[in-house]
């Protein structure tokens, strides 16, 4: 596909009654809506966005507060108060798949929405047997906002694709990645279950901002759902050596046994309870299970490819 990437990908998808637009009205067609600006793929957007070549000056941008004057204000319970200064055929959801609801979509098409690419988890397929209730809850989440986008989007005749990460991290802004770099900052070492050989995948914001911006304008990419994984499979315990190196550390992993974890996550949930999703044995005993996925089909369908796991932290 060339750089300057054709919007008349997406005009097929309006049954052709945009082709026959005035010109004027054709080129304000050539808006890109990306909601959820501060999260950490949308934190990444504006570059991924420059680099494929979309017109700058038809991209908008919005977040629940002003984004350094960048952004507009989109509160998705109230999706009939948000008033663009333009039409918007293509949306990018960078902000939680739950988010989506079908008046916001309504609002959506009445500002010429025809494509969406929205952001899940492959946490939806990992966590469902999950036995903290709350990581339960999460999935839930997840499998009803793309049920509702799919469903809508189907009957509606508007090309969506759902783009699912592995483990997500942007040095200093994320809450996998950055937390262990935290720790191991703070006590010089880092605590894992038993041998921590569970498979793992991280996968950089800045490599789904150019996957989300890949999968807008390729064909095969529509309709179709895609598990997104990091360029390289690792233990949980060398991530954990990775990221000591990345901080200029030698590697002090320490391998404590389950019950240790048990013992320490019950006094922790205890001490308080309302942190009980960051707080719970689930966790501690996922560092033994391989969470791997393949991101063949998304290689094939529109050429994304993502970086080896070798992090850089600001010293």
């Amino acid at each position: 596909m060339p750089r300057g990437w054709a919007i008349e990908n997406l005009w097929q998808l309006s049954q052709g009654d945009a082709i026959r637009r005035e010109d004027a009205v054709v080129a304000d067609n050539r808006g890109l809506l990306v909601i959820g600006a501060r999260s950490l793929v949308g934190r990444r957007m504006a570059e991924a966005i420059k680099g494929a070549g979309w017109p700058q000056d038809s991209v908008r941008y919005t977040a629940r507060e002003p984004l350094a004057g960048q952004s507009l204000i989109l509160d998705t319970t109230r999706p009939q108060d948000f008033q663009p200064d333009r039409n918007l055929v293509a949306v990018i959801m960078c902000a939680p798949i739950w988010l989506i609801s079908e008046a916001l979509l309504e609002r959506l098409i009445e500002l010429g929405m025809k494509r969406i690419i929205a952001f899940s988890s492959t946490s939806r397929l990992t966590k469902a047997a999950s036995a903290e209730p709350a990581e339960r809850e999460v999935v839930a989440r997840l499998a009803e906002g793309e049920a509702i986008l799919t469903a809508f989007c189907e009957a509606r005749g508007v090309a969506w694709t759902i783009l699912r990460p592995t483990l997500i991290y942007d040095e200093g802004e994320d809450a996998n990645v950055s937390r262990i770099a935290g720790t191991i900052r703070k006590l010089g070492f880092f605590p894992v279950c038993g041998l921590a050989s569970g498979l793992r995948q991280p996968v950089h914001a800045r490599d789904l901002a150019t996957a989300a911006m890949q999968a807008l304008t390729a064909k095969p990419a529509y309709n179709m759902a895609y598990n997104l994984s990091g360029g390289e499979d690792l233990t949980y315990a060398d991530m954990v050596r990775r990221i000591f190196e990345a901080l200029g550390k030698a590697p002090v992993i320490i391998a404590l046994p389950v019950w240790m974890w048990r013992l320490g996550f019950f006094a922790l949930n205890l001490i308080r309870p309302k942190k009980s999703l960051k707080r719970n044995i689930s966790m501690a005993l996922r560092m033994n299970v391989d969470l791997w996925f393949d991101h063949s089909a998304a290689t094939k369908d529109f050429g994304y490819a993502s970086r080896a796991f070798r992090p850089v932290f600001q010293t």
